[in-house]
């Protein structure tokens, strides 16, 4: 029993007709118990009646007046006298019952009483009404009833319960039916298309479902196979982009490594070959790097230990840093902060994230401008913003920019395009910060990025 439709047929039929057998037994008890009680009451009543009736007027008339009337039909009635012994019978045969009426040597009963109730073993209920006239005259009346009726009663509810218990099997079969029909297969279809995901294939289609938990989990693998397929062509485009910028400077070193390599060359051309393979050299340990930073993040084994620190000792730091690369570039960094305040984060991890942010402002902007970096404090927030005056980020593109291996300049020129990487790594720093990046730019004005951690 592997499939679900048929643990859950299994499940509800055994459920439902352990409930409808619970149920049926107690209204077939019922009415049989309701129904024997009211055969012990009529016999009673009837027996009461003609005891009643023979204290006010006995006379032989009146004793065969009462056999009579219960000579007929199911029923009987036998009156004895003081010792036992039989006046009158409606039918022999029930004298042949007197033997098991033990009460009768000895005057034991003094009320009505049913003294043979076992309907289900004797052929009659019997019934005993004493009576008394006087020290001579008195004895009892005995009323028998035939179990016959009841027992009919009986096979005709056992009938009538059996046909109404197949009925609810009939009917259990149908429900597992539409249950198969309109619960399990839509699961089967999604089981087909989960599979199929599994196997690569990301075309899958379901039903749009209701407004139910299937309707949400239909939805949800279709997103599902949105999603990985997105995520395979962004994984082919990964690898190709990489394949990319790893080939661009293995095919500079290689080439200026045979240029360099020629004994004819003068020192300083020899040496400019050099420093151009040097300078390949580290572009292509830049890029590894940040793969390697990336990949740390995405299986979060990267770390982000928070420690309180200067805030102004850290953008002196920082600047100390790339200063030297600004004034390459003839360029300025105006650093603004205004106050000193001690910055609640991973030191080594907001390095990182600005110097980012500062590299991409070199990149991307021409010489002679300036980039301005602040750093300050908005209730218990660090916001550091970075702004520069260089290419800017046109509209359509501000979304993409943190995709890994995007670039605003396209044609991925030597002397501008970075790796890609830089913003991508730098989103994820902030966020495992617990902080949000947002970017504020206009094509050809440059750009105002501000981190809030």
């Amino acid at each position: 029993m592997n499939k679900i439709s048929k643990k859950l047929a299994a499940y509800f039929t055994v459920s439902f007709l352990v409930l409808e057998t619970v149920l049926m037994m107690y209204l077939h008890q019922n009415i049989i118990h309701s129904r024997v009680d009211e055969e012990y009451s009529r016999l009673l009543m009837s027996g009461s009646n003609h005891r009643n009736v023979l204290k006010d007027h006995y006379s032989d008339e009146t004793i065969t007046h009462i056999v009579l009337m219960e000579a007929e039909g199911n029923s009987g009635v036998i009156i004895t006298g003081k010792n036992g012994e039989v006046i009158r019978s409606s039918d022999e045969e029930l004298e042949n019952l007197m033997p098991s009426l033990s009460f009768l040597q000895n005057s034991t009963i003094q009320n009505d009483r049913v003294v043979i109730p076992d309907w289900e073993d004797a052929p009659y209920i019997v019934s005993a009404h004493p009576y008394k006239l006087d020290e001579n005259r008195s004895g009892y009346v005995l009323m028998f009833q035939s179990s016959e009726p009841i027992e009919r009663l009986v096979k005709k509810l056992n009938f009538h319960f059996g046909l109404a218990g197949g009925t609810i099997t009939i009917i259990l079969f149908v429900i597992y039916t539409i249950l198969s029909k309109f619960l399990t297969r839509p699961l089967i279809r999604m089981k087909e298309a989960t599979e199929k995901l599994s196997e690569g294939k990301f075309n899958v289609s379901l039903p749009a479902g209701g407004n139910d938990e299937l309707g949400e989990l239909s939805v949800a693998i279709r997103k599902l196979a949105t999603d990985l397929e997105r995520m395979k062509k962004e994984r082919n485009e990964f690898l190709a982009s990489i394949s990319h910028e790893l080939s661009t400077p293995l095919t500079y070193l290689i080439g200026y490594l045979k240029v360099a390599m020629r004994p004819e060359l003068t020192e300083e051309e020899r040496n400019h070959y050099l420093m151009i393979i040097a300078d390949e050299s580290n572009r292509m340990k830049d890029l590894v790097k940040n793969l390697m930073d990336l990949a740390k993040m995405d299986e979060m084994t990267f770390t982000v230990s928070k420690m309180n620190f200067s805030a102004q000792q850290f953008i002196k730091d920082v600047a100390r840093l790339v200063i030297p690369s600004f004034d390459v570039k003839n360029m300025k960094l105006h650093l603004i902060c205004k106050e000193d305040f001690q910055v609640d984060a991973d030191p080594l991890r907001l390095e990182q994230i600005v110097l980012n942010l500062l590299d991409n402002a070199l990149k991307y902007s021409e010489g002679n401008t300036t980039v301005r970096l602040e750093i300050s404090k908005e209730k218990k927030r660090t916001i550091i913003s970075v702004e520069d005056e260089g290419i800017g980020i046109p509209a359509a593109q501000i979304d993409m920019i943190y995709e890994k291996l995007f670039r605003v300049e396209k044609s991925r020129s030597r002397t501008l395009g970075g790796s890609g990487l830089g913003l991508a790594i730098v989103k994820e720093l902030v966020e495992a910060h617990g902080g949000t990046i947002e970017v504020k730019s206009e094509s050809g004005k440059g750009s105002l990025f501000t981190v809030r951690i």
